[in-house]
This record gives C-alpha cells, sequence and structure tokens, in this order.
C-alpha cells in the first residue's frame, strides 16, 4: 500500500476524501506491487548466479544443452563454470571453473613433468552431485595432453572416532564413508 499513498501525495487534498477514488488508487497499488515483482524477477535474469526461468536463455547464448529436468543450482553451476573457463588454461582457472559447481571446493595440483593434474575434493564428502557436468566442463577446458585425475573426500574412522554421535552417523549416508556404496 505504500505506492498508493506516494501516488495520493502528487494529487490535490480533496482526492483523499473520495472513497471512490482511494480504492482505485489501493487497487493500482496492488498492480504495482505485481510489476515491481516481475521487474525485480526479470533483473535476476542478468546475471546466472541468480536466474530461474532466465537460465535457458545462457544456456542457448553458451551452446549449452539445456536439460531442465536436473535442479536449477546444477543448471548455474555448467553456465558459471562455461563462463569461467575461457582464456589460457591454468590451475587457477581450473580451480575457478571446478569452485563453479554445487559444493565443489577443490584444490587443483599440477604435475607437469608426469602430463596430468589433480583436482582434489575439499567440500564435499563422497561424489558431488553434478560430477559429469563438472567433468565435461574440465575436458572442453583442460590441454588435450594432461590428463586429469580426481580424487574424492570420504569420512574415515579417525574422522568420526570421538567425533560424531552415533545419531549423526546414522544419520550420514553410506557413499560418504570410504569404502561404503550407496543403498538402493
Amino acid at each position: 500500500m505504500y505506492m498508493s499513498k506516494k501516488l495520493m501525495s502528487y494529487l490535490p487534498d480533496y482526492y483523499q476524501e473520495i472513497e471512490e477514488f482511494v480504492q482505485i488508487m489501493d487497487a493500482e497499488d496492488i498492480e504495482f506491487d505485481k510489476l515491481n515483482a516481475a521487474i525485480v524477477d526479470t533483473f535476476r535474469q542478468f546475471h546466472p548466479e541468480t536466474a530461474t526461468w532466465g537460465i535457458k536463455y545462457w544456456e542457448k547464448d553458451l551452446k549449452i544443452v539445456s536439460m531442465p529436468s536436473k535442479p536449477i543450482e546444477q543448471r548455474r553451476s555448467v553456465v558459471i563454470s562455461k563462463m569461467r573457463g575461457s582464456g589460457k588454461v591454468s590451475a587457477s582457472m581450473i580451480k575457478n571453473v571446478a569452485d563453479s559447481y554445487d559444493r565443489g571446493e577443490v584444490d587443483v595440483t599440477v604435475f607437469p613433468s608426469e602430463y596430468y593434474f589433480v583436482i582434489r575434493f575439499i567440500g564435499t564428502l563422497g561424489l558431488p552431485p553434478n560430477l559429469q557436468d563438472l567433468k565435461d566442463a574440465i575436458e572442453e577446458i583442460k590441454p588435450a595432453h594432461l590428463e586429469v585425475r580426481y580424487q574424492f573426500r570420504y569420512l574415515v574412522i579417525r574422522e568420526i572416532h570421538h567425533m560424531m554421535r552415533i545419531s549423526e552417523i546414522n544419520n550420514t549416508q553410506l557413499n560418504k564413508f570410504a569404502g561404503g556404496v550407496p543403498i538402493g
């Protein structure tokens, strides 16, 4: 109801005494709120970090195959990594691309004389939810002569002994433990 009061302030005072006019302005206020929400939502589409329905346009512009069935966070990660993955390839660029993925905090170590580099996951236990998207993005930007190796982090006994309660262990998925496999 903010906009109707603001609009009324621009008009002569006698309009505020006309009940029909006040009701019209209140109705317009609802429409202004809807319009403002649409404007804010549209501006959110200008950035892949906040895009929702507009992510398909980012995917199209970057020539990414759109997969509407994927969660929006994973689709955003693919777009952001594609944007970050242009230019001269370096360990920091690879890290930057990998970090853009959902729970993708990583360390990158390059072994140039052995022609490979290692992406070690720090921020995720087990396999990240969109690992294949990350692998595809890395494969697209890495030099052809370098092999990529992935190291994943799992819970081990020393990390849970005297540190996790039984209820916490019971609520932790099996595939988060070293040697664990997903059930079902």
